[in-house]
């Protein structure tokens, strides 16, 4: 039994870092879906005043999805990546079409959270009527009172409603959410049909076999997992070493005393080798090899793009 649930736990494991990219963006959107039921509950309060409905309305939809677009771009690793591409390298080794790819990689990402948002917004219908109600044409209900313009026709989405409009409160809502529903529903066609013609795209440009692609992603996973955790020990023994020097001794619990004395660490490593790992990474081949990421490439001792005139690169990046 004990085997069972182990090899068990194995390949959920497995199945899971596989599929990284695809949890952590459904984890995204279950945070902004339940985020914006938040919002409509607390702080969404229509003004029901003309002029101020419409702004309010598009202000809901609007300024929290931009706010979560660009903490999508600022918690995304590529960026900082591609900032520090441009500062040192000025992308030279970039060609325009991977350049634009790894754009387009940053921005599919940040764009999962303020496309959730804005669907949701649009589904609910609470923002939509809000800022539709005042642009009501009341010739198109009929027997609509005579007399009752934008002032009126901005508060049927409030409680205050003209109590000579409240027959009409229903109908009014209802159209207006039909509007609102059949453009999230257009939305969420539109970014499904993309996504799926984008990983057409992806499988159909890239140069490597599908098991190599699907190995070059454990590559990533494995590099960027043990190197995150040597990168952690380095810093913690080579930070005691200096503590020591300055007082003569390094306060340190058991399992800190057993790092420090297995791994020794004298240096730190010079800037150089850190701006050669440092950067935007495309997949490249040298002479039939390939070239998994920039440490990759570093241990190899290559310098420049690392390809020879038969090689190839891929820039459409998948983590």
């Amino acid at each position: 039994m004990a085997a069972i649930i182990s090899e068990n736990l194995k390949f959920f494991s497995l199945f899971f870092k596989s599929r990284d990219v695809m949890i952590f963006n459904g984890l995204v959107a279950l945070g902004t879906v339940g985020s914006q039921e938040l919002f409509s509950v607390v702080a969404f309060h229509c003004p029901c005043s003309p002029g101020q409905n419409y702004m309010y309305g598009l202000a809901a939809i609007g300024v929290p999805a931009l706010v979560l677009f660009l903490i999508g771009i600022m918690l995304n690793n590529h960026t900082w990546n591609l900032v520090a591409e441009c500062r040192k390298r000025a992308l030279k080794n970039c060609s325009a079409p991977a350049t634009f790819l790894l754009f387009g990689s940053i921005l599919g990402r940040a764009i999962v959270a303020p496309v959730t948002w804005s669907v949701i917004s649009l589904l609910r219908g609470e923002a939509y009527v809000c800022a539709r109600s005042e642009f009501l044409n009341p010739s198109a209900f009929q027997d609509f009172p005579l007399g009752y313009g934008p002032d009126s026709m901005a508060r049927f989405s409030c409680r205050d409603t003209p109590t000579a409009l409240i027959p009409f409160k229903d109908e009014v809502i209802r159209r207006l959410k039909y509007e609102s529903q059949f453009l999230g529903w257009i939305m969420i066609a539109v970014i499904a049909s993309t996504a799926f013609l984008l990983k057409c795209l992806q499988h159909c440009c890239s140069p490597l076999s599908f098991h190599q692609e699907a190995y070059w992603r454990q590559y990533r996973y494995a590099e960027k997992d043990l190197f995150n955790r040597t990168a952690e020990v380095h810093a913690k023994v080579l930070a005691a070493n200096n503590v020591k020097q300055f007082f003569g001794f390094v306060a340190l619990d058991k399992d800190e005393k057993e790092i420090v004395s297995q791994y020794p660490v004298d240096e730190a490593q010079p800037s150089p080798q850190w701006q050669e790992i440092t950067g935007v990474y495309l997949y490249r081949e040298n002479k039939g090899f390939p070239l998994y990421s920039r440490l990759h490439k570093w241990a190899k001792k290559l310098t420049g793009n690392g390809m020879d005139p038969d090689g190839r690169e891929m820039a459409l990046l998948a983590v």
